[in-house]
């Protein structure tokens, strides 16, 4: 694997070729990209809704109408459509609930550990809901690693992507009733294969220089 021309070969689709589809055993290993991102003190505050049929995803262009009606058949002509959603709060039991698929998982070797762990994932959530009172923004920012990673990941299987914030999400939480669930969404990733006709495809990168980005100490 060249990390370098995966990079390269990454951008934005904005055209799909609607008769490409993602094949059930890729699609698999998507999924795992979902599960297994990293998070702040593995806090995973996220849910994903899922479309790969025709009703589907129809469902979630509901959230791309009027205003945002450019992104429409971009999820349309799209071989998946994923709807990254965040936890609206972390309470006890949702932190208890972690904690004990942990355990389960063989996490843990000992009781002390367990209950540092405990401690500590909530020192940095009552650290974000009550001196920075960011709470909601800290548990996004997890679901934003996941999407980064995600992104990365399929390309390195040869998938396109587009991620989305010109969306409806009060329409998309309504559609598939996310609030009433402790979610609410937050992007859209459409996932499939380039068509020939995106002019995307065809420009070339523009990044800034490393010698502007990086400082080495």
């Amino acid at each position: 694997m060249n990390i370098t021309e995966i990079l390269n070969r990454r951008y934005s689709t904005k055209e799909f070729d609607p008769a490409k589809k993602i094949s059930a055993k890729d699609f698999e290993q998507v999924k795992a990209l979902l599960q297994m991102s990293p998070s702040s003190t593995n806090i995973q505050p996220w849910h994903f809704v899922i479309a790969d049929s025709e009703e589907g995803k129809k469902r979630i262009a509901k959230g791309a109408q009027g205003f945002f009606q450019f992104n429409e058949q971009k999820i349309l002509d799209a071989s998946h459509v994923v709807v990254f959603c965040v936890r609206t709060t972390a309470e006890d039991d949702y932190m208890q609930h972690l904690l004990k698929k942990e355990d389960q998982d063989g996490r843990y070797p000992d009781e002390e550990i367990k209950q540092m762990v405990y401690g500590a994932r909530n020192l940095f959530s009552d650290m974000h809901r009550y001196d920075y009172k960011d709470q909601q923004h800290w548990l996004e920012k997890q679901v934003y690693l996941n999407i980064g990673n995600t992104l990365l990941g399929v390309a390195t299987l040869g998938i396109d992507a587009l991620p989305m914030e010109g969306i409806d999400f009060k329409k998309l939480d309504e559609e598939f009733k996310l609030r009433q669930k402790g979610f609410s969404a937050v992007a859209v990733v459409s996932l499939g294969y380039r068509s020939e006709n995106d002019f995307n495809a065809k420009a070339p990168k523009s990044r800034l220089t490393q010698q502007e980005i990086f400082t080495l100490v």
